[in-house]
């Protein structure tokens, strides 16, 4: 592959290394040949997407009762870091999108610069997340300081990670298949988060026990020295985690860093000047088929974060299997995991707007099936399996179709470069929105229906919301982003006469380049 090397790479590229033939005897330009991506290449690009599925996955699972149990925070000052956490990790995306596109070309490109710089400085922020200082009183404004700031810092390597999709190759069928390489790393990542985490970690768990009026209240030692001996060991046990996770982190970079290249647009070498956020942003949300598909993707997403937030609590109270929700977890996981090349497959045989219709719907039948049936293992683990064929639908055509629009939007706006971090950052954004949004419509639900913090069992009414959060809910968010997918106007014929259109600019660009460089080196030499 090609590497990047500032504003010549485009205009250069298909010119003689030496030399230049008599313009009488120059022979007509040879189309450009399909630019193939090694599985090496794929396979780097798709280690990168790893680290932020692996701490993500560590945070929303473990930072509650980390919180709570371990640190001993107080639960409003924890609703506090967790709420704030959120809602400054959805804004940091566009801000960091914007950033990103005042940035210049450099060497290394226009992106791995924040990959790059990011990495360390984030290493440290996740293993001071997990670290407990020794003055109780400003325990809280630590956790918030450093979540927020880990936040921010992961968001610099994830919004160009993102964007890097476009810039790896200018073929349509080459992104697809390094997009679906990325969804599995992301898929395995999100496995491995939940494993060393949980491996780790498990006897973090606190026990409860029934008091006299038969509510469950956690258990507490009779031996000062031994509680405090345990707690002890509890938080070596999450710097123990912490540190492998970080290890991760960096690894993957490196390598991300060592085997990915990107590749400019021969037409953008052509403009002048990076056009500006606000305008971009203003071409960018006017864009129709953006618009579409991140409303369609606002639903579906919001649907299986409402069964991701309270899966574990639903396996618990509702279910009844405490000692089988890792497991469960698992099998959900392993299941995406070995299903996103099928979904490849799929998607380029049938086009991406039918694989969101099966892929996403097929997840309906096995959340009506929970809804009504009784505590069952072998069912339960069923119903994991195939949920898990439908997050893998639902990780991979996201990323899958985003480049898609952005082709389009670069037909129709063919002087507006610069603005694919716009377009990641502003759909992660909307997608960390839906995560909070759900986050707060599960919280505010099980407190109207009368959770108990700690309990051993809920009352009725908290199993019946918790069913209704992770089957009802979720079906009717994903009929309604269905709906709206039918209002997406990219089906495979349009994407393959865009792919023509934008091939026919890129040879046309590569043309006046060439023709630019030979009348310049002519002059020299006469």
């Amino acid at each position: 592959m090609a590497k990047g090397e500032g504003s010549e790479s485009g205009s250069a590229a298909g010119l003689l290394p030496t030399g230049i033939l008599q313009a009488a005897e120059r022979p007509a330009q040879e189309p450009k040949k399909k630019q193939q991506l090694s599985i090496c290449n794929k396979l780097c690009y798709a280690v990168g997407g790893a680290p932020y599925q692996v701490t993500g996955c560590a945070l929303g699972f473990f930072l509650q009762i980390y919180l709570l149990d371990v640190a001993q925070v107080d639960p409003f000052s924890a609703s506090i870091i967790l709420f704030v956490g959120r809602a400054w990790d959805a804004f940091t995306d566009p801000l960091v999108g914007f950033c990103i596109s005042k940035s210049s070309w450099t060497r290394l490109g226009r992106l791995m610069p924040w990959i790059i710089f990011s990495t360390p400085l984030a290493v440290i922020a996740y293993f001071l997340i997990w670290f407990v200082p020794d003055f109780p009183q400003g325990q809280a404004l630590w956790y918030l300081l450093f979540y927020c700031l880990f936040e921010t810092l992961v968001t610099c390597f994830h919004v160009p990670y993102s964007a890097l999709t476009m810039f790896i190759s200018t073929e349509q069928s080459e992104r697809d298949s390094a997009t679906a390489y990325r969804m599995t790393v992301e898929v395995l990542g999100t496995v491995l988060g939940t494993a060393i985490q949980g491996q780790i970690v498990g006897q973090a768990d606190t026990p409860c026990l029934q008091d006299s009026n038969g509510s469950a209240l956690a258990s507490e030692g009779t031996n000062h020295t031994q509680s405090a001996t345990s707690l002890k060991e509890t938080q070596n046990a999450y710097l123990l985690a912490a540190g492998v996770i970080a290890s991760i982190y960096v690894v993957c970079a490196v390598i991300l860093t060592l085997g990915v290249r990107e590749q400019r647009e021969p037409y953008e070498t052509q403009q002048a000047e990076p056009m500006s956020f606000f305008r971009g942003l203003r071409l960018v949300m006017s864009h129709g088929p953006y618009v579409k598909l991140i409303a369609g993707f606002l639903f579906t997403s919001l649907a299986f974060m409402l069964v991701e937030g309270n899966f574990a609590l639903f396996c618990t109270y509702t279910l009844g299997f405490r000692n089988e929700f890792q497991n469960l977890l698992l099998a959900i996981m392993l299941s995406a995991t070995f299903t996103i090349p099928i979904w490849q497959w799929f998607l380029t045989r049938f086009g991406k707007k039918t694989a969101v219709y099966i892929g996403i719907s097929s997840a309906v039948p096995f959340l009506i099936l929970v809804a009504f049936m009784e505590s069952n293992l072998v069912i339960t683990y069923v119903v994991a399996v195939a949920a898990g064929i439908s997050v893998a639908a639902a990780f991979l055509l996201p990323w899958s179709m985003l480049p898609d629009v952005i082709d389009d939007f670069h037909l129709k706006q063919p002087q507006s470069h610069g603005t694919e971090p716009i377009f990641f950052s502003f759909y992660v954004f909307f997608t960390k929105f839906a995560s909070g949004v759900s986050l707060g419509i599960s919280t505010l639900s099980l407190d109207f229906a009368g959770y108990q913090t700690r309990g051993c069992s809920q009352p009725a009414r908290v199993k019946f919301t918790l069913k209704m959060l992770v089957t009802i809910a979720p079906i009717v968010l994903i009929l309604l982003g269905l709906l709206l997918f039918k209002l997406y106007p990219i089906d495979e014929e349009k994407r393959r006469q865009n792919k023509k259109d934008l091939q026919a600019l890129r040879e046309e660009a590569s043309s006046s380049g060439c023709s630019d460089t030979d009348s310049t080196e002519l002059a020299r030499i006469l």
